[in-house]
């Protein structure tokens, strides 16, 4: 049986059909009144009939048709459909009446970018003509939008301080754990410790000075080692410490402060009893390309490293890991210089790649990749790669997590074209599932990064829900399903709804 909506188009389309069939014969019996070119009605009208050989034959022909109109018409109301939404501002919409407490609607805000900056006649343009004005004044460490992107520290997001702004996020503020410092967790991810309780927190510690290795270096910040923090509402973080360190004296250490450590992601392994993170290591040429694997007995370590390696015999950089409703585990990283993802099952244990992979979303030039699962549908975040400059994200969904994957478009809504398009000027990470009683509500996780001083970034959290049509039209070819679309909206504050918690 067709969905309702799928009926109902297809009786109006039908009862369309029957106006012109009708309109024709009236103007057929004008003709013949006026007896003029009588030898072309019957070799012009058309049967209003079905003419089958036998009842099969029909049957299948109306369900045919019929599935034809259905995905025609999809096709043509989805962006009809994207445009109304826009139009009338951001609305929140499940079939469970979810409704966020305290979501600010920002459509469209006024952002004066100011001119540009006069430069002495022979000096080089400070930036290349493909970065949109937005960008370029994100960059610009001396632009007048600067407080805009990175708050100032007095606008703090506290967890100890009570009352009305209690349990509210505000992305793009300096976020403090429960002993009043900044957190230092860049590029993370978070589990849910079934064991405690509890959420743990994993990133990139980078409270120490920014620098240029050489000339033509990316802006980095020594390896200090990885960040953990814990919590039992995901607002407020106790900073369970440096959950591993870097190696201070060896230089040919993977750990070593000169390398690069990126993006760390923890799972863990019911078999076996350990929590197993993986991680992007590299020199700081980025020309090692490898991914690192570490193993605790507790989720707030300390972490054990083993080793690093190319997966599948592969360069890989920016990465994370999936761990699926049966156990299985997965490592997604960007490769071939970044053009294309590698998809693969993780060993048993999870302490290295099996030597089955898959190649996906060839020659798109996509990282940072952001998974999460909704109702059997794979869905992933991805970013472009323009270092640390801010880009448009994009969403893929996919029946299974080997491919084959999908774009589905750009996923943010709110704020102004610019903003949608720099993805609030941060990067993804990492998404977050919340408890079962509400579906298909998501927490996405991104990275403001600030090249000029790193470890003054900012983490960019906004509400994720899936359902709708998706923001552009499909290249439609008869594979089913149609992916419901994903949504990141923006909000200056917002909280989770109260009561949440399964825990509590």
């Amino acid at each position: 049986m067709f969905p309702r909506r799928c009926r109902n188009l297809v009786f109006g389309f039908e009862l369309i059909g029957a106006g012109v069939l009708h309109g024709k014969r009236i103007l057929w019996t004008f003709l013949e009144i006026k007896g003029e070119r009588m030898e072309m009605r019957n070799k012009f009208r058309k049967s209003t009939t079905l003419r089958c050989d036998s009842q099969s034959k029909c049957l299948i022909s109306v369900v045919i048709g019929s599935l034809m109109v259905c995905i025609l018409l999809l096709s043509l109301l989805s962006p009809t459909s994207r445009k109304n939404e826009m139009g009338q501002g951001i609305q929140i919409r499940t079939s469970h009446h979810l409704h966020l407490r305290e979501l600010q609607e920002v459509e469209e805000e006024n952002i004066q970018i100011p001119p540009p900056h006069k430069r002495p006649r022979r000096a080089p343009k400070r930036r290349p003509k493909r970065m949109t004005p937005l960008i370029d004044e994100f960059l610009d460490e001396d632009s007048q939008l600067r407080r805009k992107f990175f708050p100032d520290h007095k606008t703090f997001i506290d967890p100890m301080i009570t009352g009305n702004d209690s349990m509210f996020y505000y992305p793009g503020r300096v976020w403090l754990d429960t002993e009043g410092n900044p957190i230092q967790a860049h590029g993370g991810g978070v589990i849910f410790d079934e064991r405690s309780e509890t959420y743990y927190w994993y990133g990139e510690y980078k409270d120490g000075p920014t620098y240029h290795a050489h000339e033509k270096g990316a802006a980095r910040v020594d390896i200090i080692g990885i960040g953990c923090y814990s919590s039992k509402d995901l607002w407020s973080w106790k900073n369970e410490g440096i959950v591993l360190a870097a190696e201070e004296t060896d230089e040919t250490h993977d750990l070593h402060k000169s390398n690069v450590l990126e993006r760390p992601k923890v799972i863990y392994n019911s078999r076996t009893g350990k929590y197993v993170m993986w991680m992007h290591i590299d020199n700081v040429n980025y020309t090692k390309a490898s991914v690192g694997v570490a193993i605790s007995d507790y989720p707030n370590g300390p972490f054990h490293y083993l080793q690093s390696k190319r997966p599948h015999g592969f360069d890989s950089r920016d990465m994370t890991i999936f761990k699926d409703d049966n156990g299985t585990a997965y490592l997604i990283y960007s490769s071939q210089g970044n053009s294309e993802l590698h998809v693969g099952p993780l060993s048993e244990d999870y302490l290295d790649v099996t030597n089955v992979a898959r190649r996906v979303l060839i020659g798109q030039h996509r990282e940072a990749p952001a998974l999460f699962k909704h109702k059997g549908t794979y869905y992933m975040i991805t970013s472009g790669c323009t270092g640390w400059a801010p880009n448009e994200a994009l969403a893929h969904a996919a029946e299974s997590i080997m491919g084959p994957w999908e774009t589905i478009g750009n996923p943010c809504i709110g704020e102004n074209k610019m903003f949608r398009l720099a993805t609030f000027l941060s990067q993804s990470t990492f998404v977050i599932p919340l408890p079962s009683s509400y579906p298909n509500l998501f927490i996405f996780m991104a990275d403001r990064w600030n090249p000029a001083d790193l470890r003054d970034s900012r983490y960019v959290w906004l509400p994720l829900m899936v359902g709708g049509l998706v923001d552009q039209p499909l290249d439609y070819n008869f594979r089913f399903p149609l992916w419901s679309r994903v949504s990141i909206y923006w909000h200056r504050k917002w909280r989770l709804p109260q009561g949440w918690n399964s825990l509590k």
